[in-house]
């Protein structure tokens, strides 16, 4: 019989989806920090007038949490 392979997983900590996702995290910052000038935005009814940065580092929130509900409920299973 052959011994097992026993990593240290450390090897996990830099698998290609976590680089990805860290370079698109990376890459949506620097367009928010990037994008500062004001626009009106319409929210259901009311006009709202703020910050580009403010609405796009709001929907990336957004988005990031909806994905964390998903992943999680998914784990669940």
């Amino acid at each position: 019989m052959s011994p097992k392979d026993v990593s240290s997983g450390s090897a996990g900590a830099f698998s290609p989806a976590r680089i990805a996702v860290t370079l698109l995290a990376v890459l949506t910052i620097v367009f928010i920090c990037v994008n500062t000038a004001e626009v009106t935005i319409r929210v259901i009814i009311p006009k709202v007038t703020m910050p580009l940065w403010a609405a796009l580092l709001g929907v990336f929130v957004a988005g990031g949490l909806c994905g964390a509900y998903l992943f999680r409920r998914r784990a669940a299973r």
